[in-house]
């Protein structure tokens, strides 16, 4: 067993590097990098240069490249000899001008400076030059500028990702000298009237803490950083954001850090246990509401989030599945060919034949016209309702598709040599079906239950779609239609992870349910 849950795992990690390299090879090699510019509102109002040196942003915070700007490079130069108020120094200033001369700006010492830097590096100088009027005066857009670049393999692009994949928060996260007690303790928490970790110098002051949300304690400790978005959510980590609780601000009586024992309490959605540190000095404000720099915060939610959302209807949908497909299956099969055969049958061929979006559409209007239930999911006066008519959706294909493999396998153990001497043996039918062609008929379908469970995390697309269900099951179609590689990374990265964890644990219950199956690999046995 221990072997093969080492060569299990080996194999496992070796396959999701292979995914992961294959999809960023598709995604930023074969894919024109100029596609992420298609729904971009800010790249068609650039022009000329300007547009340019946003591509190159851009193109380094999709990952594509690194990048290095002139301009960047003065201000750190003279900032550290002349402090804030560099801008105002003379040789800052022709520094800087020295560029806008296409004739002369080579002769400049901070040009040749930064050519040489970056060329050492293995980065490309490129020299943008000015566009002018016919007047002489640089059009809109038309500065020039003085770049430098470099293109990213995708072992690298690989070896940032896994990198940066687990992340822990240390009492060095925050880089202010003015910080001295950094720590990570143990303490009373105001907010739930428990314990939590509580750190100083970390990102996060609350790295452990309880409340009363499901799963009822939290963390911010370790972040798992799957990929960030970069079109549809602006910057946002991907975990964050199918985390977050999709309702309305969720207000609450509570109080501020500094008020905390004293009769002043205000009702906010501030989330407390969010705080982090803000390097920037506090207002007045901030300092009668904060005892200390951890000023910055989210606000609290109500509602599922989307993963939760996903998860609860495909459980549900799920669990239906199964309560009425195997039994109904069996039925089927010991009643071949009768009324309740035939019946089954027929549905089992309309749910199949018929296009998943039809027979959404046609549950939907029974539902609606017949149950009154709430047809989209943000119109539901009493949300418990909107969860219907998806779940519904979901459960009615795999109800069919578990009593066609049920009845199928059933039939397949009915002619076998072990039913006919149970037969002669004198046992009745029922004990026939109950004790040996039910519990064989499951072999074949125990080891899929892990993936049906585990596969609820990642959504349905047309039924979410159809419901305007706030899940996961668009976030990857939506991700390839806007071009934004990061959630298309982080998606193929979960997707196939989920997909190696079911299999694992389908063979661990295949062999706990079947004792004929060893996992071993000793000689004789193993699978």
């Amino acid at each position: 067993m221990k072997r093969y849950m080492l060569r299990r795992i080996l194999f496992s990690v070796f396959s999701l590097l292979v995914v992961i390299i294959a999809v960023m090879l598709l995604v930023y090699n074969l894919i024109p990098r100029s596609s992420i510019f298609q729904m971009d509102d800010v790249w068609n109002k650039k022009n000329l240069n300007d547009r340019t040196i946003y591509e190159y942003a851009q193109y380094q915070k999709f990952g594509y490249l690194e990048y290095a700007d002139y301009s960047a490079f003065l201000k750190s130069k003279y900032e550290a000899l002349y402090g804030a108020e560099y801008t105002k120094n003379a040789d800052y200033k022709a520094d800087k001008d020295a560029i806008q001369d296409e004739t002369s700006y080579t002769g400049n010492a901070s040009v040749q400076e930064f050519t040489e830097t970056y060329a050492k590096k293995g980065y490309t100088v490129n020299y943008l030059e000015p566009q002018r009027s016919p007047s002489g005066k640089a059009k809109k857009g038309g500065d020039a500028y003085l770049i430098a670049s470099i293109e990213k393999s995708v072992f690298v692009r690989l070896w940032d990702y896994i990198t940066h994949l687990i992340t822990v928060e240390t009492t060095n996260d925050v880089k202010d000298p003015a910080l001295t007690d950094r720590f990570v303790r143990v303490e009373h928490d105001p907010y739930s009237g428990l314990f939590a970790v509580v750190g100083s110098g970390t990102t996060h002051k609350y790295l452990l803490y309880f409340d009363g949300r499901f799963p009822f304690i939290h963390q911010n400790w370790l972040h798992l950083n799957l990929g960030t978005s970069f079109t549809k959510y602006r910057g946002q980590e991907i975990t964050a954001v199918i985390n977050r609780p999709t309702g309305e601000q969720a207000k609450v009586r509570t109080q501020y850090p500094a008020k905390l024992g004293t009769d002043e309490y205000i009702d906010s959605a501030i989330d407390f246990h969010s705080l982090t540190y803000n390097n920037t000095p506090r207002t007045k404000t901030e300092m009668k509401q904060f005892p200390d720099q951890y000023t910055a915060y989210t606000y609290r939610y109500g509602g599922l989030s989307m993963i939760e959302n996903s998860f609860v209807i495909g459980l549900i949908a799920t669990f239906l599945a199964y309560l009425l497909g195997l039994p109904l299956g069996i039925q089927m099969a010991r009643h071949k060919d009768g009324l309740l055969d035939k019946i089954g049958n027929g549905y089992i061929i309309f749910i199949m034949a018929v296009p998943s979006l039809a027979y959404i559409f046609l549950f939907a209007t029974i539902g609606t016209t017949i149950f009154n239930l709430p047809y989209k999911f943000a119109n539901a006066e009493v949300k418990i309702f909107a969860y219907f008519l998806p779940t519904i959706s979901l459960a009615l294909p795999q109800v069919g598709s578990l009593m066609k493999w049920m009845r199928r396998y059933m039939i397949d153990q009915m002619n076998s040599d072990y039913v006919k001497f149970a037969r002669a043996e004198g046992m009745s039918e029922s004990e026939i079906y109950r004790k040996h062609i039910s519990p064989n008929a499951m072999i074949y379908l125990v080891h899929g239950i892990p993936g049906n469970i585990l596969g609820c995390l990642t959504g349905a697309i047309i039924t979410e779609r159809v419901y305007a269900v706030p899940g996961v099951g668009g976030l990857l179609t939506n991700a390839i239609n806007g071009y934004d590689n990061g959630i298309i990374v982080a998606c193929t990265v979960f997707y196939t992870t989920l997909s190696i964890i079911s299999v694992i644990l389908g063979d661990l219950l295949l062999a706990k349910y079947d004792p004929r199956i060893s996992l071993s690999s000793s000689k004789g046995g193993g699978r």
